[in-house]
Formats: structure tokens, C-alpha cells, sequence
């Protein structure tokens, strides 16, 4: 049986209600609460994997502008979907939340095989966070429904990139709920 735990990738305020929003992010944090709520009641582990940048320094500011710098509101998890005490904070400076952090070493030691990543945005923070993940021989599930980009073209590229180069699973929230609670 696989083992599983949730992504909640870059659900920033920076994100969804910040300089760099995505207008689709505020859509998606209901179905994302909905999953972590899931989540816990089937003891699935739930990660935020969230930037938290140096300020003035990360490679990214020269894309993007500084954002999501360490220590400020943007920085924060949207007050909807704010980690609980069972849940788990990796920060991450780069697009992947494998590169430069202990994400598959918890992972690991969570004893976890399949991935459900959830977040914004879908061609970027996401995208190359299942690459990372099938790097690392993780099978991965994306609800298209939990996932946005800042427009639908970029969202609708992101996801068949991960099902084309990382054999991401793609499903609705609803597919994957009624799927998980017949097998756990």
C-alpha cells in the first residue's frame, strides 16, 4: 500500500494576495484546506514547502524581485492553510523544494513513496518540485483543482508537463478523496 503525504507548496501570502499573486491562488486555498483536513484525519504527513528568502541575496531577485524574504507577512502561510503542530515547514530558496533542503531526507524517514503536491504556481514552484520528486523515485499526484498559475495557459502547460516528463498522475480533488478513502 502507498504511503503518502501532502505538498503545500508556496501558499504565500506573496502568492495568492501579495505583489507576485497568481488572481487563480485565492480559488484554490478552499480545495487545498479541504485535502490538509483529509490529511489529517487519515494521519497523511502535510508539508508546506515555502520560500524564505535572504534578503538582498537569492538568485530568484534577479527574476523576480525580492519576495517571500524571510521574516515578513508575505512570507507567511495564507491564515487558511497555517500549519498545525502536526504538520511540517521545509524552507526553500530555489523553484525545487528537493535542492539545497532536507525534504527527502523527512521523506524518507516518514517512510513516504507517493507525493500529492498542491500550490502555486503550477508551472514553476510545483513543476519542478515533482521533477525533484521523480528524480528521487517518489510517485507523484497532482490534483489539477489544487494547483494554479498566474494564467490558464501556464497552468494547463505545467500539468502536461509533469504527466508527459515526471509521470504525474493528474486528477480532480474529488477523484483523488473518494480514491483515498476507499484505500486507507
Amino acid at each position: 500500500m502507498a504511503k503518502y503525504a501532502v505538498l503545500v507548496i508556496d501558499m504565500l501570502e506573496e502568492f495568492v494576495r501579495g505583489r507576485l499573486k497568481a488572481e487563480a491562488a485565492e480559488a484554490i486555498v478552499p480545495n487545498i484546506a479541504k485535502l490538509i483536513e483529509f490529511a489529517h484525519k487519515k494521519k497523511i504527513p502535510v508539508i508546506h514547502v515555502v520560500d524564505s528568502h535572504y534578503p538582498e541575496v537569492d538568485h530568484e531577485f534577479k527574476l523576480w524581485g525580492p519576495h517571500a524574504v524571510r521574516g515578513t507577512p508575505e512570507a507567511k502561510v495564507v491564515e487558511e492553510l497555517a500549519p498545525g503542530k502536526e504538520d511540517y515547514v521545509v524552507e526553500k530558496r530555489r523553484y525545487d523544494g528537493f535542492v539545497f533542503t532536507d525534504l527527502d531526507a523527512l521523506l524518507r524517514e516518514l517512510g513516504v513513496d507517493t507525493l500529492i503536491l498542491t500550490g502555486i504556481h503550477t508551472h514553476i514552484c510545483v513543476q519542478n518540485t515533482a521533477l525533484g520528486a521523480f528524480y528521487r523515485g517518489y510517485r507523484i499526484i497532482v490534483p489539477r483543482d489544487c494547483v494554479a498559475a498566474a494564467t490558464p495557459e501556464w497552468h494547463e502547460r505545467g500539468l502536461e508537463y509533469m504527466k508527459l516528463f515526471a509521470g504525474t498522475e493528474i486528477t480532480t480533488l474529488s477523484e483523488l478523496l473518494e480514491r483515498l478513502e476507499k484505500e486507507l
